[in-house]
């Protein structure tokens, strides 16, 4: 992957959008989606690996870490990173809600299986597409909201199909019902999230852009975490766990997210991100032995499928 100056990269912007009046696809964005998939499907193993870290800690210190990543990224490739003092509302905005995602998700899977949780989440192309039209005014042909409907019905089969979908089990702790209720309202953050790295991507450049959003969701969750932190042991096992969320699946692959976002669709790039599904589970069943059921499986095939029918 090449990064280029803030210059540069503004200039390339333009002209990416001067050509995006009908939203369509790069294939560098597409690149940059899937080696996305690649580092977010590491996401739930180590979060299971970074106990007995709460959701808040898990949260704050991995973006906490992705935004120092980004800014030494900056750095390096000479971006500029300031931010005007009029912008900073809207970044304070964008940093809540990418705090809000990371924090539900996180919490979801104290609650729920990487399956429902990651099937759940990934009901966010439904709110892509409508914030898309919305906020952006990119629409799509009928036939590509058709084949996002299928995608979606994808991984509702994954979810709605598990046997004791709603049971409540307290007395271990686990409570489906309200993990899936935890990934559905960061599916609605995503959504925010996504449609937000598309808007900004002619007004900073992209290191900028993700420095700002990372370091400012830290910020908003760094009162709570002050709250939970010192209350257990720190293992070294676990702290590795959480530098490793704060490298690969956010500061490597949200960063890549963000830049396919520039030359994507934000639906496509959201619609590639559902795969993360598919690389959780195999992670989930190499690492953590976690068997998905016969039906998360056909889940998976037909969320190819409609991926495959927006894209072509």
């Amino acid at each position: 992957m090449t990064f280029r100056s803030s210059s540069e990269e503004t200039s390339r912007d333009a002209t990416v959008s001067s050509k995006a009046s009908t939203p369509g696809y790069s294939w560098p964005g597409l690149f940059y989606a899937c080696l996305a998939v690649f580092f977010f499907s590491t996401s739930p193993v180590f979060i299971r690996l970074a106990d007995p870290f709460t959701s808040v800690e898990i949260a704050f210190w991995r973006l906490a870490i992705a935004a120092l990543l980004v800014l030494l990224l900056g750095l390096i490739t000479r971006q500029s990173l300031l931010l005007s003092p009029r912008e900073l509302m809207r970044f304070l905005f964008y940093g809540l809600v990418t705090a809000l995602h990371f924090l539900f998700y996180i919490a979801s899977l104290s609650f729920t299986t990487i399956a429902h949780s990651l099937a759940i989440v990934y009901t966010s192309p439904i709110f892509v597409a409508l914030f898309s039209a919305l906020v952006l005014r990119e629409t799509l042909p009928l036939r590509k909201y058709i084949g996002i409907a299928v995608a979606v019905i994808g991984v509702a089969f994954m979810a709605g199909f598990e046997p004791h979908y709603t049971a409540c089990q307290p007395q271990e702790g686990h409570c489906m019902l309200l993990g899936d209720g935890l990934a559905l309202l960061s599916a609605i953050c995503y959504g925010i999230y996504s449609i937000a790295g598309r808007g900004e991507r002619d007004r900073h450049p992209l290191f900028r852009y993700t420095f700002y959003v990372y370091g400012l969701a830290a910020l908003w969750l760094l009162p709570v975490m002050l709250y939970f932190a010192f209350r257990h042991a720190y293992p070294l096992p676990a702290l590795g766990a959480v530098v490793a969320l704060g490298v690969l699946p956010l500061g490597l692959g949200h960063t890549l997210y963000n830049a396919s976002l520039r030359t994507l669709h934000a639906t496509y790039a959201n619609l590639i991100a559902t795969q993360e599904v598919t690389g959780g589970i195999l992670l989930g069943v190499l690492w953590l032995h976690e068997i998905p059921s016969l039906t998360a499986i056909i889940g998976v095939i037909i969320t190819l499928l409609g991926i495959i029918s927006v894209l072509l």
